[in-house]
Formats: structure tokens, C-alpha cells, sequence
């Protein structure tokens, strides 16, 4: 099992962030892993800690689909990649109608046609094998629409990409899950739950990889919070604002899929309240509506003892690369001891 340190937004503050990327580095993490949702943009991150590092990967987890045409994805992929010698990975999401609608200003529309043409557009581009083009019900290439200026024509994109790049897909719904296992190279999952794993997301992970028609790597590779205490009351009391802020506050009443993920885990009576107090604006009463047991099956939180017994069950999954988001260095090292 591989570590992959996971930055999630850029904190403000980049001598932290950076601090925490090199000692990443020199304790051997494969890789570091930067996020967007609508603050701070993945790309401007990555490649700034392109040029402060030599040998871990850099990745998107995720870059959001509705912000970037394919094509413009992919160049970005290239030029990443190429800034970095070779150490990018594609991390790919669609996000949510809160955002892709609500921030965007684009229609959310139908999220598995979309991925999957996406994804499409983005292989051919980097293959570089013929002019790209695509005719599609989500994409045109070359636009052919009824405004169209009929000028347009297919080209390739110009450079050298590795054709075969590293793409990965974040998914939580059934089908979406499937649609990463047969699609993508890897599937960045976020509230897993390793307890639950073989019950919710294990057919589709299989059904996915059944349609590629092909024996291929499949790198399963969740985000997991960590803090390491002796104090394990209060190191739940720091994760448990977060998991509030995904189960309640991410997505609307009746359309939040970190609410409806950990309701498929048992949690429903739990999730409706914690969502209820959220967008009541009552964040307290959320954030301790929270039960322990939620934290420690999607958190790894204790002694190092207990971390060391838990990351059994992440690896009896299945997991290839666990990307952490730590609390401090310190944990970093003794995810680095028990792991590395």
C-alpha cells in the first residue's frame, strides 16, 4: 500500500503546505494530491510544487470536469506533466449541481454521459494518434451547433503527451463507481468506510472492471483524515466539524451524496439530523450530532496501536494508495513507520 499526502485546499499559507510536501517526499509518499472546489484552483497549486520537488507525484484530486473543456484539460494534463518530468496524475470529478450549476453556471445535466464522453475526449487528445474529434450528446469537436461559425476543424494537440497518463476518477454513487472501475486507471473515494466496503461498493468496483475487456491495474485510493492521540475524544472532536460540513452542508436537503453514502452504511438516522441542524444553521448541533462510531470507521483517529490495527482493514480492501490528510508532521512519520 502506497501513501499519497492529500493537501485538499491550498491553506493560505504556502511555507505550511510546503513544509508539509517535502517532508512528504523525503519519507518516500508516492504522491501529493491538491484540490479545487471554488477557491483555490488545482492547477496553480500543483505546479507550484512541480518546481519545489524532485521525485513524488503531483495530482488532481480532484480537477473539476464542468470548469474545462476537455481539450483544455488535456493540455493542461500535458504541460503538468511534461513541467514535472512525467510525475502527474489526472484526478477527475464532476463535482455536484451545487456547484456545477451554482458556481459554474452550467447545467449539472446527466453526470454518467457526461463523464464518460469526458474522459473519451481527454484519452484521444493525449494518444495524439489523429486529429481529435468527437460527436457526442454532450460534445461537439468541432462544433457543429446552430451558431456555429462552420470554420471549425479537428487538430492535434500540439506538444508530446504521454499517452498513457494516469487518469482517476472520484465517484460515490453505484454507478458512478462502476463507471470509474471501467473507465479510469484509479477511483478516488472520499467517506469510505472499509467495514462496508464489500456491501456498498465492491459489485460495482467489479462490474465496472468486467466491461473493460481487459486485465488492467485498478488503484483503489481513498482520502482518509488522520490524527494520532492517546486522547481519542479529543482527537474525534477535530474531525467530527468536518464530517458535519460533508454530510450536512454539501449539497442540498435530498441531493447531498455524502449524506446519502453514509446513510447507506447504517448511518440515516444520524445523517437526517446532522443535515437537519446544518442547513438550520445550527452547526454546533451538527457538528455533536456526529457519533464516534462514524469517525472511526471513516477516519483512522487513536494511538498509534490502534491506527496500526485499523490500516488492516483499509488494506483487506484492497487499497493501493491511501491518501492521508494529517493533522501534523508527526503523523505523517508514523504513517510513514507503520506503512513504508
Amino acid at each position: 500500500m502506497k501513501l499519497g499526502l492529500f493537501l485538499s485546499y491550498w491553506s493560505g499559507d504556502k511555507r505550511t503546505d510546503l513544509g508539509l510536501v517535502r517532508e512528504a517526499e523525503r519519507l518516500g509518499f508516492d504522491s501529493v494530491w491538491a484540490a479545487e472546489a471554488w477557491g483555490s484552483d488545482a492547477v496553480s497549486v500543483l505546479a507550484w510544487i512541480a518546481a519545489q520537488t524532485e521525485n513524488i507525484k503531483i495530482a488532481s484530486g480532484i480537477m473539476q470536469m464542468p470548469a474545462r473543456t476537455p481539450a483544455m484539460t488535456a493540455m493542461t494534463a500535458m504541460t503538468l506533466d511534461g513541467l514535472s518530468g512525467g510525475r502527474f496524475i489526472l484526478g477527475l470529478g464532476l463535482s455536484g449541481p451545487q456547484v456545477v450549476e451554482g458556481w459554474h453556471g452550467r447545467p449539472y445535466g446527466k453526470p454518467l454521459g457526461k463523464t464518460r464522453e469526458y474522459v473519451s475526449i481527454v484519452r484521444a487528445a493525449l494518444a495524439k494518434q489523429a486529429p481529435l474529434t468527437h460527436d457526442g450528446e454532450h460534445y461537439q469537436i468541432p462544433y457543429r451547433g446552430p451558431d456555429a461559425t462552420g470554420l471549425g476543424k479537428p487538430l492535434r494537440i500540439l506538444g508530446r503527451p504521454r499517452p498513457d497518463l494516469p487518469i482517476y476518477l472520484a465517484a460515490m454513487g453505484p454507478k458512478n463507481v462502476a463507471l470509474a472501475a471501467e473507465l479510469a486507471d484509479g477511483w478516488l473515494p472520499v467517506l469510505v468506510s472499509p467495514d462496508h466496503y464489500d456491501s456498498v461498493f465492491a459489485r460495482s468496483v467489479g462490474q465496472g472492471l468486467s466491461k473493460t475487456g481487459r486485465q488492467k491495474t485498478f488503484d483503489i485510493a481513498p482520502t482518509v483524515n488522520v490524527i494520532v492521540s492517546d486522547d481519542i475524544e479529543r482527537a474525534r472532536n477535530k474531525l467530527r466539524p468536518g464530517l458535519a460540513l460533508y454530510v450536512g452542508g454539501m449539497g442540498a436537503s435530498g441531493r447531498n451524496f455524502y449524506n446519502d453514502l453514509v446513510s447507506r452504511y447504517g448511518y440515516e438516522e444520524s445523517a437526517q439530523e446532522i443535515q437537519s441542524h446544518y442547513l438550520a444553521g445550527r452547526r454546533r448541533q451538527a457538528i455533536a450530532a456526529v457519533p464516534d462510531a462514524m469517525v472511526d470507521n471513516l477516519c483512522l483517529v487513536g494511538s498509534e496501536a490502534m491506527i496500526r490495527d485499523r490500516l488492516e482493514a483499509w488494506r483487506d480492501v484492497g487499497v493501493g494508495t491511501l491518501l492521508v490528510t494529517p493533522d501534523r508532521i508527526e503523523t505523517m512519520r508514523v504513517l510513514a513507520e507503520l506503512i513504508l
